[in-house]
This record gives C-alpha cells, structure tokens and sequence, in this order.
C-alpha cells in the first residue's frame, strides 16, 4: 500500500498572491480543506482551512461587511501560508505517511515527483484505507481474539477458519495494548459461527468479541 495509490492527483492549488476570499471560495466551493500554494510550480507553501478562519476579522472589530471584505481582500497567501512544507513522494508506504502526519500534527501531505506537484494525501484518505483494511463496507461475521505472541498462533487460527469454509475478508493484527500478546480482528463470511467459536477455543486464543457486521448508526447530540 503506496501513498500513489491512494492520494488525489494533481490537486488544486492556490499562488502566494491568491487573496483571501478567492481561497475560501476555492475551498468551500471543492469542498477541500487545504491549498498547497506554488509559485511558478514550485511549492512553496500551503494552507489549510484552519489558517484561513484563524485570519478573518473578529467580532469584536465592529467592522462592517463592506469593510470586512475590503480587509480580507489584502491578506494573500504569502502572508498566512505554512512552510517549510512536509512532503512525501508517490513511493512512500501508506503506514510512513499517517505517521509522517501524525508526528508533524499536520492533515495533509503533498505528494511529490521530484519537484514536481503530483498529488495529496490527507488524513481522511488514511481513514478511508482504514475502513478498507477493516472490512468495513463488508458484510460479515467480525471477530476480535486475543492471541499469545508466539509462531504459528495466527496461522493456527486462520487454518481453523479455512478448514470450516470460511473465507477471510479482513484481517488486521496489533500489539498496541500487550507486547506479549496480538489483539486480532477477523472479518470472515461463510463458517459456522458456533463451530467456528468453539473450534477457536481449544486453541490458546481468547475470543473477546464476536458479532455480525453490519453498519454501525451513530448517535447525534445537540
């Protein structure tokens, strides 16, 4: 999984003389929430939504809407836009790049052929990858085991679910909580469930969660 694979190729981009209203317009209007600013396609900078609405007029100034337009007409890009720029290239495994994004406190990567502008990726491309490595638009049956840190465990589980005609449709494996031991997450379609548990517990896995896929409804407040 490479960075080429997942990003938005030749996004849209903003100049260090783009004024403020032409970058909000550009923003809402595509729905994006960053700008990598070039200068005769070199990049030299890049803003973010964020960036845009920490720069507008505050309340308090008592401006009116004549003179708030008129006040964010002179910011232009140069003077807001973020640099140096974090980049990564199209070759960048997908894991480097969320972590890139996640030491940097940053959203967004853009991607580079050289010097060259060829795409972005942002933190919403990751979670869309997350969803994917997880099933998650799958339907299923999910099981969460825990599994001791030893060779051949994982392989002893998936040989239990092929030998009951399951088939795997995702499987992910971390050792973020325990050195010691796996947490794994199975999303398979085809077995028995009740056989398929059993037959998992006479292995040293210990079944956590077990349950039937399907779209998880979010709660609304407010």
């Amino acid at each position: 999984m490479f960075v080429h694979s997942y990003m938005t190729p030749d996004p849209l981009t903003a100049s260090p003389d783009t004024n403020f209203p032409q970058a909000m317009n550009l923003i809402r209007k595509h729905k994006i929430r960053c700008l990598p600013i070039l200068d005769e396609d070199r990049l030299v900078g890049i803003v973010v939504h964020a960036d845009l609405l920490s720069n507008q007029p505050s309340p308090v100034a008592n401006l009116s809407l004549s003179e708030t337009y008129s006040f964010l007409e002179t910011i232009r890009m140069r003077q807001i836009m973020s640099r140096p720029v974090v980049t990564v290239e199209g070759d960048c495994p997908l894991e480097e790049a969320a972590r890139i994004m996640v030491e940097n406190t940053i959203s967004s990567l853009p991607v580079m052929d050289g010097d060259r502008l060829v795409g972005i990726i942002t933190e919403t491309d990751v979670f869309k990858t997350l969803v994917e490595l997880l099933g998650g638009e799958l339907a299923g049956f999910r099981l969460t085991l825990r599994l001791a840190e030893r060779i051949g465990g994982l392989a002893d589980v998936t040989g239990r679910v092929a030998g009951l005609g399951g088939n795997i449709l995702a499987l992910t494996t971390s050792r973020l909580l325990d050195e010691n031991y796996r947490v794994v997450t199975i999303k398979e379609t085809g077995a028995n469930r009740e056989a398929l548990i059993e037959s998992l517990r006479e292995t040293d896995a210990e079944v956590v969660d077990v349950r039937e896929s399907t779209r998880y409804q979010p709660r609304r407040f407010g």
